[in-house]
């Protein structure tokens, strides 16, 4: 890693990314945007819905191009820990097939949102037929800091991401399903990254975005980074270990089935371990992926997935830390404040000599 330097926000940003302040995860390339948009196709869109003070939530919505349930796309799924809700999962895993976008937001909206992407579906030109659809939604526990019992979440919410969603960069943080989630003692939210790895004589875009809620203490590059290290406090009540949750999209360009995204998308829910991550009793922990090519042709070989697989584990230790980094600190439901992680002292700690520990890598 090089030397770090002071934090110097990008153009229009009011909070630097990982890469703006010289924190850089392996030795991959990312996309031009860094962000899950730079898979040819894919487009991300956000609604916020923040009723100051109880209501911080919201929707994220990722679509692929002209994906539906007569063009579905190759998709696998993976669950670390499945203490949360990802509607969908049994026929996505049984067929291998992704019929719809995937949408990301608050739990006790999730059943509200996949509704709403069925309807939203069922009105696209050629589905005029359709009898069934597989909805994929995913969500997170916003409750430490949003009314979740309020269920603030709408059909006109979800189809305003879904209508708004756009190839170019990527709203992190407090935005969308990030509005009101908490990671590793942190303010969080959405985060995403890209690579660009080259496997099985071709070379493709990997992309992730995750939507990051969980328990246990941060590591940057294998440093750990506890929140009283940074001089602030912890995440407010209930953002402990055993509570929260993360789901992770990854999208690819690389010709891949089913099985083959599947082990993709089970490196994605690894790769948390490198951010800190608890894995605990209440962590719901998931992640989808899919392919863009609906007739993928000739595929990469198991043998060689090795380069998308180190592209997914650096992509999504990555989309973490900007979703940390790129989040502000809010005060919620109930009073309860949670702070963002401070880029200047996180620099200080990094820049500091190490103290020797178990787990450093």
């Amino acid at each position: 890693m090089e030397p770090l330097s002071p934090p110097t926000p990008p153009s229009g940003s009011p909070r630097p990314r990982a890469r703006d302040l010289g924190i850089v995860v392996g030795s991959g390339v990312p996309g031009p945007l860094n962000a899950i948009t730079d898979v040819p196709g894919v487009r991300v869109g956000h609604t916020t819905v923040r009723r100051t003070p109880d209501v911080h939530s919201g929707v994220t919505a990722v679509v692929p191009g002209a994906v539906g349930p007569h063009r579905p796309l190759p998709a696998g799924a993976f669950t670390g820990n499945g203490y949360g809700k990802l509607v969908g999962t049994t026929q996505l895993a049984e067929l291998g097939a992704l019929e719809t976008p995937v949408l990301l937001t608050s739990t006790l909206s999730a059943f509200r949102v996949a509704d709403a992407l069925v309807g939203w579906m069922l009105g696209r030109p050629g589905c005029e037929d359709v009898r069934s659809l597989n909805p994929v939604v995913g969500e997170c526990n916003d409750g430490l800091l949003s009314d979740i019992r309020s269920r603030p979440v709408r059909e006109e919410h979800v189809r305003e991401a879904l209508e708004t969603a756009s190839q170019g960069p990527v709203a992190e943080g407090c935005v969308g399903a990030g509005t009101g989630t908490v990671a590793l003692g942190f303010k969080a939210g959405v985060g995403t990254a890209s690579r660009v790895p080259e496997a099985g004589g071709g070379r493709f875009t990997v992309g992730v975005l995750v939507q990051a809620n969980f328990g246990g203490t941060l590591r940057v590059l294998g440093r750990a980074v506890p929140p009283e290290s940074v001089g602030v406090g912890a995440g407010g009540p209930g953002a402990a270990a055993d509570a929260g949750s993360c789901v992770i999209v990854v999208a690819t360009d690389a010709p891949l089935d089913g099985r083959r995204l599947t082990r993709v998308a089970r490196r994605a829910v690894f790769a948390l371990a490198r951010t800190g991550a608890a894995y605990s009793h209440g962590s719901g922990d998931y992640a989808v992926a899919f392919s863009t090519r609906p007739d993928p042709g000739a595929l990469v070989a198991d043998a060689d997935l090795g380069p998308l697989f180190e592209a997914v584990l650096d992509g999504v230790e990555e989309a973490v830390l900007n979703s940390l980094l790129a989040a502000t600190t809010t005060t919620g439901f109930g009073g309860r404040t949670v702070p963002a992680l401070p880029a200047d002292a996180l620099l200080a700690v990094l820049g500091a000599p190490a103290v020797p520990g178990p787990g450093g890598r």
